[in-house]
């Protein structure tokens, strides 16, 4: 078990998800991700939402937010990833 809780396989291993991450960097991901979700999927997002919000509370439920959010249509996950993606990009400054 990581510190997201049972093991997630290497190539899964992004944003709140990714080892080693301290618990408040994780909560703030977990956060912006579930914001994405709200924002681009409304309710078809819903079951990615929720498992987001109790992997907030509880860590180890991560594995259950990663399989939630990647059941969403591919539509919604790519438009969730790349707007996730966009705003974790370092600044170029």
């Amino acid at each position: 078990m990581t510190a997201a809780g049972p093991a997630i396989a290497p190539g899964d291993q992004w944003g709140p998800f990714a080892s080693g991450l301290d618990p408040a960097e994780r909560l703030a991901r977990l956060r912006c991700l579930r914001a994405i979700v709200h924002l681009v999927c409304g309710p078809r997002g819903a079951a990615a939402e929720r498992a987001l919000t109790e992997t907030e509370r509880d860590p180890a439920r991560a594995i259950e937010a990663l399989a939630a959010f990647y059941a969403m249509a591919p539509l919604d996950k790519r438009r969730a990833l790349s707007t996730y993606a966009a705003l974790s990009r370092p600044s170029a400054a």
